[in-house]
């Protein structure tokens, strides 16, 4: 099977257990292809972490979730070191050690705990002492977070947001789309049926690698990603990051899509995910963050 192929069973089984919400599924499987981490934001209920686990239930691989909470300590997440009967120092590995790890409300955790994952991402690699351990590979982190504004949420750090691929925008469902909820939950309850592996994962990942992006869309990239840095309301830019990002899962975009070449629809469908938690903006009478990036689409040729 080629890369659409497998993606529409994915989302062929995803419709039996989700109403709606196939562009939200898309970002997050096009997340995975990418080998990149995904963010999603909404208020609580509107089905954050069931799509999420839903979309990790399709693949044979290791999963964990870490519920975000005040009282959340590093050691909860990496590990810790302890001695043994014999007084060797051990250490237990932590749920980050996994393919795919799901993140409950991390801005509800301490910043303290939002610094400990800086490393897992970047690197994907944890540091313990003097050793240096590789997190199993694939490894993919998707991570919910509350609106700010919502008791005991905190705004993620910029360096740490930055280490998502994309911030996905989870809002409330159509009424069709409640409806369709409401029948999924009355039918019987089932499994979610795997479909792929890891090493299917890994096979579409390094062939999402080998698309092509030309010469015009590269530039069409740039272009976006400057004037992020320009906009009159914009008080901190996108970083070249940024740049990284649309690329990579704009060739996973036209993988999953059996194109060879990356096109500049792409990057439009593309651009609230990559650029949304990459800017700080001031005060814009209402436009916001979308309105923004929205404008600069408009303007960029």
């Amino acid at each position: 099977m080629d890369g659409k192929e497998k993606f529409a069973l994915v989302m062929e089984e995803l419709k039996k257990h989700i109403s709606g919400k196939q562009e939200t599924l898309e970002l997050l499987f096009l997340a995975l292809v990418a080998n990149g981490h995904a963010l999603l934001e909404g208020v609580p209920g509107v089905a954050k972490t069931t799509m999420t686990k839903a979309l990790a239930d399709t693949i044979q691989a290791d999963f964990k979730r870490i519920q975000g909470t005040v009282d959340l300590s590093p050691e909860d997440i990496l590990g810790y070191t302890y001695r043994d009967a014999d007084n060797e120092i051990k250490f237990k590995k932590g749920p980050i050690f996994t393919n795919i790890l799901l993140i409950d409300e991390l801005n509800r955790a301490q910043p303290k705990v939002m610094s400990s994952f800086l490393e897992a991402l970047e690197e994907r690699q944890v540091s313990v002492g003097s050793e240096l351990l590789q997190l199993p590979s694939p490894f993919i982190a998707y991570a919910t977070q509350n609106p700010l504004r919502i008791e005991g949420t905190e705004a993620l750090p910029k360096v740490l947001s930055d280490r998502f691929i994309m911030r996905i925008e989870v809002g409330y469902p159509s009424i069709e789309e409640e409806q369709g909820m409401l029948r999924i939950k009355q039918g019987e309850s089932q499994e979610v049926k795997k479909i792929l592996t890891i090493g299917d994962i890994v096979q579409m990942q390094q062939e999402a690698r080998q698309v092509t992006v030309p010469d015009n869309v590269i530039e069409y990239i740039t272009k976006i990603v400057v004037a992020t840095r320009t906009d009159m309301h914009v008080i901190m830019g996108a970083s070249p990051r940024a740049d990284i990002a649309f690329m990579q899962t704009a060739k996973a975009r036209a993988y999953i899509n059996n194109r060879k070449e990356v096109i500049m629809d792409d990057i439009r469908f593309l651009a609230r995910p990559v650029l949304s938690h990459r800017i700080a903006v001031r005060t814009t009478g209402g436009i916001g963050v979308g309105g923004i990036i929205d404008g600069i689409l408009a303007s960029t040729q």
